[in-house]
């Protein structure tokens, strides 16, 4: 007899690819540019909307920046338990290194609020780690 798990309901996993973009980089002027594309799956039972996203964005002399905001890239998407959406956006550091992390705000449909948590990951700029 073979056991069956049962999905919980409230489970958006998050997963990050970050890349640095060097021609949109300028060392002698501090700016490091860095796009990340984020995947984001519902393996919860339960179909949830994201609402908000909250980053922390840390450069490697411990400065941080915090983003709140609506959504991404303007939209909210909805999804249905097996469903994911995919976005790419980016973000501009003073130091080669930094990371970022923070959560997504998510409505299930029966009303519930949940985090979906982004994990830290980390913005490099490949010259510098070598």
């Amino acid at each position: 007899m073979s056991e069956v798990s049962e999905a919980q309901p409230y489970d958006v996993v998050v997963s990050i690819v970050s890349e640095y973009i060097d021609s949109e980089s300028d060392p002698d002027q501090k700016r490091y540019v860095f796009t990340y594309t984020v995947t984001i799956i519902n393996q919860g039972s339960m179909p949830a909307r994201l609402l908000t996203r909250h980053w922390l964005i840390t450069d490697s002399n411990g400065m941080t920046q915090e983003v709140r905001g609506d959504g991404v890239v303007g939209e909210q998407p909805y999804l249905s338990p097996g469903e994911g959406f995919r976005y790419t956006s980016g973000t501009v550091l003073d130091t080669p290194i930094g990371s970022m992390q923070g959560s997504y705000l998510m409505r299930a449909d029966d009303d519930t609020e949940f985090d979906a948590v982004i994990e830290p990951f980390s913005l490099a700029d490949p010259r510098v780690l070598h």
